[in-house]
């Protein structure tokens, strides 16, 4: 995964946050970088302890109103793909999620077109975007002969 420098997203942060209704801050600036240092799909509680890293006074209820203000402001998504946390994804291209239900990874997977393959859509439905989820083995575990 290539790292965003911070430099090159902060007046893109700041451009979409103001067009959202919401103003630029240091930690909603912090909390982007770690959604973007390291694509995994982290959860609140995943973020919390990585932004403590780079800013120790962070607190938890701070982490998830920027990660709402990031949502909102449609930087980010919230992603469910199982019956825990709440994981967060910066990537906003129309994509799904693969879960390994071994390693417990997410992964994007790219979609193309209007609708994934084998989805129908009613005539004169228009989808604006997808959320789907797909579990199995990702391929490091089939590898290593989990199921």
């Amino acid at each position: 995964m290539t790292r965003v420098e911070p430099k090159k997203t902060s007046g893109q942060l700041s451009q979409r946050l103001r067009s959202s209704g919401f103003r630029f801050t240091p930690q909603r600036q912090h909390v982007y970088n770690v959604l973007l240092q390291k694509r995994d799909h982290p959860t609140a509680e995943e973020v919390f302890i990585r932004a403590k890293g780079g800013m120790p006074d962070i607190s938890m209820a701070t982490v998830y109103n920027c990660l709402d203000t990031l949502v909102r402001s449609g930087l980010a998504r919230q992603v469910t793909v199982d019956r825990g946390a709440m994981r967060f994804c910066p990537n906003m291209r129309e994509h799904c999620h693969f879960y390994c239900d071994v390693c417990a990874q997410v992964f994007d997977i790219g979609l193309t077109g209007e609708a994934p393959a084998g989805i129908g859509l009613p005539r004169g439905f228009k989808a604006a975007r997808f959320e789907i989820a797909i579990h199995g083995t990702c391929a490091g575990c089939s590898k290593n002969g989990a199921h």
